[in-house]
């Protein structure tokens, strides 16, 4: 990990990197949460079919991603270009959630294409973005600052919102609906500028050797980084419960607006101002777990978010009340963005200094990974299911809602999977093997010592 024996990083490159997740959690409430997945799932599409192709087209977005992740994640360490890598998807992901403005009623293919191309630059850029959370933060900052990011970017999922709200009640129609795509584009590609001007990347950029391009050289250092994994085992550890545990937290982003409208009959407001409650619960998560992750582990911490999520998706299963959904949101919020968070802080605690931008490719590799698994057998559940219900005799919507209450125990089972592998991640061990130098290296570093947040 990079920048474990300077001094505090400059508080103006940390509210650079904050306002970005500001941006960047507004298409993530708009898009993914409030509106764009109720409204392609009810009305470009509609049914169990349409929950089905969400989860696909999410599924696919996820795939890319974890295909291209660590081989451009090396490539942007060697090039000391992790900058130049988040603009490049933080551009195509708002131009094409811009372009959601023209997906209409009937308009599947479109819809499918224009998500799956903004939610890979959506999810491709994340990759730098964290990757840059070792430059700016020292080790004993690392949970503080992520959780600071979350929860200032769930800020402004909710001022995004409360800009869109007050339009969607006031007209009509799905115009309205496709104009706050245009919205939340302009809305993320503002919140860019300050990340652009006040963050310099400390990564020097390396000289290609004779003979070689930067993505012959991303591969072999991609490939060694894979041989040389045994020497990473608390990292590779950690990749695999996150891999599993990711399922269920994404599974429960993806489809809450479509649970809300399906089960309990919320309609584009009510999903709105829904949303709105989980992004304040979601900074109140971020903050309080960041703080316990200070005061007692990473680890302890996550697993305390890990274990109020499961109780969120458990009541879930067995709420049958529109009012104590929103309750339930809310924990959910409160609980995921811990998660999320702190998931997040100790990917950082095992990149080996030089090597975050690597190392968070890896990260985003067992994240979206996970992603493509979790989204696309939840829809599959839900539509198998259904279609089963029907065929007992239930009504087309009843069957729809009781396909999605089996779907959502699949959620729970992921989580309860990877709380169990994360019992067994050793996060100082994990510390202690990213300070050790690469073979055929010296180094001066200290031997690693108690840190802020990694006991237990």
């Amino acid at each position: 990990m990079q920048n474990r024996d300077v001094t505090p990083a400059s508080r103006r490159s940390q509210w650079a990197w904050y306002l970005y997740d500001f941006g960047n959690s507004a298409y993530a409430a708009v898009v993914l949460l409030a509106v764009y997945a109720a409204y392609f799932q009810g009305q470009v599409v509609g049914g169990a079919e349409g929950s089905r192709l969400w989860g696909l087209s999410v599924g696919l977005a996820m795939l890319v991603v974890a295909l291209s992740s660590p081989i451009l994640g090396t490539i942007a360490d060697f090039s000391g270009s992790k900058k130049r890598f988040l603009f490049f998807f933080t551009a195509v992901s708002c131009v094409f959630t811009a372009l959601l403005f023209f997906v209409k009623p009937g308009d599947v293919l479109t819809g499918m294409v224009f998500f799956i191309v903004a939610e890979v630059g959506y999810r491709s850029a994340q990759v730098f973005y964290n990757a840059l959370l070792p430059e700016i933060a020292t080790p004993e900052e690392l949970g503080r600052v992520s959780g600071n990011g979350w929860a200032i970017g769930s800020a402004g999922g909710i001022v995004c919102l409360l800009i869109i709200l007050p339009l969607i009640m006031l007209v009509k129609g799905t115009v309205i609906v496709r104009v706050s795509f245009l919205i939340t584009a302009i809305f993320f590609a503002a919140s860019t500028i300050p990340i652009w001007l006040w963050l310099k990347e400390k990564a020097e950029p390396q000289p290609l050797p004779q003979g070689e391009t930067y993505l012959s050289i991303g591969w072999k250092r991609l490939v060694r980084t894979f041989r040389a994994v045994t020497r990473y085992r608390e990292f590779v550890k950690f990749m695999v419960a996150f891999l599993v545990y990711n399922d269920g937290i994404i599974m429960a982003l993806d489809f809450a607006a479509i649970l809300g409208a399906v089960l309990y009959g919320l309609n584009q407001q009510q999903l709105i101002i829904m949303m709105i409650i989980v992004q304040f619960t979601s900074v109140a998560g971020a903050w309080l777990f960041g703080l316990l992750a200070e005061r007692l582990s990473f680890k302890r911490a996550l697993v305390a978010a890990l274990i109020v999520m499961l109780g969120s998706i458990v009541w879930m299963f067995l709420n049958r009340s529109a009012i104590a959904f929103f309750a339930v949101a809310a924990l959910a919020g409160f609980a995921l963005t811990g998660v999320q968070s702190l998931s997040r802080a100790m990917a950082g605690i095992f990149a080996p200094a030089g090597r975050s931008a690597e190392f968070y490719g890896f990260f985003a590799t067992s994240g979206r990974t996970s992603s493509f698994i979790g989204p696309t057998i939840y829809g599959w559940i839900a539509l198998a299911a259904a279609r089963w219900y029907e065929g007992q005799g239930q009504v087309l919507l009843a069957a729809e809602q009781s396909g999605h209450r089996v779907a959502i125990l699949s959620i729970g089972l992921f989580l309860i999977v990877g709380l169990v592998l994360l019992t067994f991640v050793d996060p100082a061990k994990g510390l202690a093997a990213a300070a050790l130098p690469e073979p055929g290296q010296t180094s001066d570093t200290a031997p690693v010592g108690s840190k802020v947040g990694l006991s237990g």
